[in-house]
């Protein structure tokens, strides 16, 4: 079996022409959402990847990257078939703030060839090595603050793939397939690497990861026991160390050799000025893997570890249920604060007691603070899951246009993953009685709001209104009953009522 990507054929036009050959749209997927383009881009290396295409979301107006992996013999793919969406429906579930986030996945059979199309997020700041070269160049050293912080966040993602059941190991962990963002937010990528070697071992992708691996400038971030088969979480902990190590120093010299020794690496590590920081990179790439730390003791590891401030913690628990608050509350509740009033004092016996005015509390500054939460960049470090909840959907089934689609093979049908956390519907009945309207209005866990209406005759059934909800993923199967029971409950009352207008209202826990 053989596993590519096709080349992109290069124009010989301006580069105002090349531009616009560049957007072409060349294919769309089978719902239409994510349109293809020429342009290809790199997001770190992937086995059986050599290069990867820029595509729109259409939906979210976002780019995003298309890639493919092809193979010539139809029978192997067939043979492995079980396997790969098995492995594409666990990246599916893969949901963290600090990880490239995996969107959509799909099958296509042809006659000549099968291949699988996957969708990821699309990291257009660059990868950490690119940041790293720049800040060297012009001569700035790397921020204590901003390396304690980059550290965590790149441990807060490993600690969550680590955790899983069964663990997710990321076994490609380089600064080329670690991406920064403006904002100073780090995530991983390439974290399909390791399940993408462990469902193909016989095929030629498994020489691809041999070949990302030898590439000279960077083989010192794969410890001494990769590949051998007794692997485990260890190899993302070197790895890592010497990430840690790079961010410190900028660049581990290698004194005009192709390949970082292991004397280059001991050198940049004692050149580190803080006795802690040394500690803490040495600690992750000792030769033994098992007396390597895990990512979650690493958090606790005193170089990083600091008790979270109660602003933080109220921060995470303001973003983890926003669902539950009004729109905008924040900017509505410091507008109606007296800037001069007193939100808390600090008394001492022996001098003048700290008084803390609301004026001192920007709320441009808060903003952003809360925008930095939401967004992964201050991760709690002492708390992990223990099993990656499954991804929310965007996308239900019932937006997609079936006869949209432009290659043979369907994607795998949608199910909605979220929970309901307010049910509201309101009723309205014609004068003769034959039929009711109804509107539905459905708050979900991640704030989203869904509203439906359809008109009901009085042989429809709340069961039967609850089942095709189901069935169009609009709700999850877990919600279904529930619905099932306040539909029933509202048409009931507003039957029995002889109102031509009734609502109802209901709070999920």
């Amino acid at each position: 079996m053989t596993m590519s990507v096709p080349e992109m054929s290069s124009g010989s036009g301006g580069k105002e022409e090349e531009s616009e050959d560049e957007s072409e749209i060349v294919e769309e997927s089978p719902c239409g959402r994510w349109q293809k383009r020429k342009e290809q881009v790199s997001q770190g290396n992937v086995p059986g990847i050599e290069s990867a295409s820029l595509a729109m979301d259409t939906e979210e107006g976002v780019e995003v990257v298309w890639n493919e992996v092809l193979f010539s013999d139809r029978k192997v793919f067939k043979a492995l078939e079980d396997k790969i969406k098995e492995m594409f429906e666990n990246l599916m579930q893969v949901e963290h703030p600090n990880i490239v986030k995996f969107h959509k996945y799909w099958l296509d059979m042809r006659e000549s060839q099968a291949r699988v199309v996957f969708i990821t997020e699309y990291m257009s700041s660059g990868s950490l090595k690119q940041f790293l070269k720049k800040t060297k160049k012009n001569h700035k050293t790397m921020n204590v603050k901003a390396w304690k912080r980059w550290c965590t966040q790149i441990l807060s993602a490993l600690s969550y793939l680590h955790s899983c059941d069964p663990p997710i190991i990321h076994g490609n962990l380089t600064c080329d397939t670690i991406f920064i963002q403006h904002n100073g937010l780090l995530k991983i990528g390439s974290v399909w690497h390791r399940l993408f070697v462990n469902v193909f071992p016989e095929a030629s992708v498994h020489g691809k990861v041999r070949h990302h691996r030898d590439e000279q400038r960077n083989m010192h971030f794969f410890s001494p026991e990769y590949g051998s088969g007794e692997d485990d979480y260890a190899i993302d902990i070197f790895s890592f160390g010497i990430c840690a190590l790079e961010m410190a120093v900028l660049e581990i010299q290698a004194n005009g050799d192709s390949i970082v020794s292991q004397e280059a690496i001991t050198n940049a590590g004692q050149s580190l000025e803080d006795p802690l920081m040394r500690e803490f990179t040495q600690s992750c790439v000792q030769h033994e893997a098992k007396l390597r730390p895990t990512a979650h003791d690493l958090l606790f590891h005193r170089v990083l570890f600091e008790v979270h401030s109660l602003k933080l913690l109220a921060a995470h628990c303001l973003i983890n249920n926003q669902y539950l608050l009004p729109e905008n509350c924040v900017e509505e509740k410091t507008k109606s604060f007296d800037p001069n009033a007193i939100m808390a004092e600090i008394e001492h016996k022996d001098r003048p007691g700290v008084q803390l005015k609301y004026s001192h509390v920007s709320p441009l500054e808060l903003d952003k603070f809360l925008e930095d939460v939401k967004n992964g960049i201050y991760p709690l470090m002492n708390f992990a899951s223990a099993r990656p909840h499954p991804i929310p959907r965007t996308l239900s089934l019932s937006q997609e246009n079936v006869e949209a689609v432009k290659t043979p093979t369907p994607e795998p049908q949608e199910m909605e993953t979220r929970k309901v956390v307010q049910m509201q519907c309101n009723m309205e009945s014609n004068e003769e009685g034959t039929k009711t309207h109804l509107s539905l209005l459905l708050k979900m866990d991640d704030k989203l709001i869904r509203q439906l209406s359809c008109d009901i005759l009085p042989t429809d059934s709340s069961k039967d209104l609850a089942s095709e909800l189901v069935h169009y993923a609009f709700i999850s199967e877990e919600d279904g009953e529930k619905l099932a029971s306040f539909l029933e409950d509202a048409l009931c009352k507003h039957r029995l009522g002889f109102a031509r207008s009734s609502s109802a209202t209901t709070m999920m826990h």
